[in-house]
Protein backbone atom coordinates (compact mmCIF):
# COMPACT_ATOMS: atom_id res chain seq x y z
CA UNK A 1 0.00 0.00 0.00
CA UNK A 2 2.90 2.06 0.53
CA UNK A 3 3.97 2.34 -3.26
CA UNK A 4 2.72 5.35 -5.71
CA UNK A 5 -1.12 5.39 -7.00
CA UNK A 6 -1.62 1.82 -4.86
CA UNK A 7 -4.66 3.49 -3.03
CA UNK A 8 -6.19 5.37 -6.25
CA UNK A 9 -5.80 1.52 -7.31
CA UNK A 10 -7.63 -0.01 -4.50
CA UNK A 11 -10.73 2.77 -4.17
CA UNK A 12 -11.30 1.92 -8.24
CA UNK A 13 -11.61 -1.54 -7.20
CA UNK A 14 -13.88 -0.87 -4.31
CA UNK A 15 -16.26 1.55 -6.41
CA UNK A 16 -16.41 -1.39 -8.95
CA UNK A 17 -17.21 -4.12 -6.42
CA UNK A 18 -20.67 -4.51 -7.03
CA UNK A 19 -20.55 -4.91 -10.83
CA UNK A 20 -18.15 -7.75 -10.18
CA UNK A 21 -20.29 -8.96 -7.62
CA UNK A 22 -22.48 -9.44 -10.01
CA UNK A 23 -21.07 -11.63 -12.17
CA UNK A 24 -20.62 -14.34 -10.07
CA UNK A 25 -23.17 -16.45 -11.47
CA UNK A 26 -21.69 -16.27 -14.51
CA UNK A 27 -18.39 -17.28 -12.97
CA UNK A 28 -19.89 -20.24 -11.06
CA UNK A 29 -21.59 -21.27 -14.33
CA UNK A 30 -18.12 -21.29 -16.20
CA UNK A 31 -16.28 -22.87 -13.46
CA UNK A 32 -18.95 -25.76 -13.20
CA UNK A 33 -18.72 -26.74 -16.90
CA UNK A 34 -14.77 -26.17 -17.43
CA UNK A 35 -13.74 -26.88 -13.86
CA UNK A 36 -10.15 -25.32 -14.48
CA UNK A 37 -7.04 -25.74 -12.48
CA UNK A 38 -7.48 -23.71 -9.70
CA UNK A 39 -5.01 -22.49 -6.49
CA UNK A 40 -6.59 -20.00 -4.48
CA UNK A 41 -4.19 -18.53 -1.92
CA UNK A 42 -5.66 -17.48 1.15
CA UNK A 43 -4.62 -15.33 4.17
CA UNK A 44 -6.43 -17.44 7.20
CA UNK A 45 -6.70 -13.65 9.31
CA UNK A 46 -7.89 -11.92 6.22
CA UNK A 47 -10.40 -9.40 7.77
CA UNK A 48 -12.38 -8.42 4.18
CA UNK A 49 -12.12 -12.21 2.61
CA UNK A 50 -12.90 -14.94 5.17
CA UNK A 51 -11.57 -18.28 4.75
CA UNK A 52 -14.97 -19.58 3.75
CA UNK A 53 -14.53 -17.69 0.66
CA UNK A 54 -11.89 -19.73 -0.48
CA UNK A 55 -13.32 -22.83 0.21
CA UNK A 56 -16.40 -21.76 -1.38
CA UNK A 57 -14.46 -22.39 -4.62
CA UNK A 58 -14.85 -26.13 -3.93
CA UNK A 59 -18.24 -26.07 -4.35
CA UNK A 60 -17.94 -25.18 -8.48
CA UNK A 61 -14.39 -26.63 -9.27
CA UNK A 62 -13.91 -30.32 -7.01
CA UNK A 63 -10.48 -30.60 -7.56
CA UNK A 64 -9.54 -26.62 -6.30
CA UNK A 65 -6.80 -26.05 -4.35
CA UNK A 66 -7.34 -23.99 -1.55
CA UNK A 67 -3.79 -22.52 0.89
CA UNK A 68 -4.15 -20.84 3.59
CA UNK A 69 -1.01 -18.85 5.29
CA UNK A 70 -1.02 -17.31 8.17
CA UNK A 71 -1.49 -14.23 7.24
CA UNK A 72 -3.96 -11.47 6.46
CA UNK A 73 -5.30 -9.37 3.74
CA UNK A 74 -1.89 -8.65 1.83
CA UNK A 75 -0.42 -12.51 2.11
CA UNK A 76 2.14 -11.84 -0.83
CA UNK A 77 3.66 -8.88 1.49
CA UNK A 78 4.19 -11.20 4.20
CA UNK A 79 4.52 -14.52 2.72
CA UNK A 80 5.78 -13.91 -1.17
CA UNK A 81 8.90 -16.71 -1.01
CA UNK A 82 6.19 -19.21 0.42
CA UNK A 83 3.13 -18.29 -1.79
CA UNK A 84 5.83 -17.79 -4.92
CA UNK A 85 6.69 -22.08 -4.08
CA UNK A 86 3.46 -23.34 -3.74
CA UNK A 87 2.10 -21.12 -7.26
CA UNK A 88 5.06 -22.56 -8.87
CA UNK A 89 4.20 -26.03 -7.49
CA UNK A 90 0.99 -26.08 -8.46
CA UNK A 91 1.66 -24.71 -11.89
CA UNK A 92 4.17 -27.43 -12.52
CA UNK A 93 1.81 -30.19 -11.49
CA UNK A 94 -0.71 -28.41 -13.95
CA UNK A 95 1.57 -28.21 -16.91
CA UNK A 96 2.82 -32.07 -16.76
CA UNK A 97 -0.89 -32.88 -16.55
CA UNK A 98 -1.98 -30.95 -19.84
CA UNK A 99 0.43 -32.02 -21.26
CA UNK A 100 -0.33 -35.91 -20.78
CA UNK A 101 -4.02 -35.27 -21.39
CA UNK A 102 -5.68 -36.06 -24.37
CA UNK A 103 -8.23 -33.38 -25.81
CA UNK A 104 -9.32 -30.90 -23.45
CA UNK A 105 -7.10 -29.80 -20.64
CA UNK A 106 -10.34 -29.17 -18.93
CA UNK A 107 -11.42 -31.13 -15.70
CA UNK A 108 -7.83 -32.24 -15.10
CA UNK A 109 -7.20 -33.61 -11.86
CA UNK A 110 -4.35 -32.41 -9.85
CA UNK A 111 -1.84 -34.93 -8.53
CA UNK A 112 -0.19 -34.27 -5.69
Amino acid sequence: MGRPGVHEVQLDLFRDYASNVALYPEFQAYFRKYEPPLLAVWGRNDPFFLPAGAEAYKRDIRAAEIRFFDTGHFALETHAVEIGRTMRDFLDRVRYLSGKAHGSPSKLKIEE
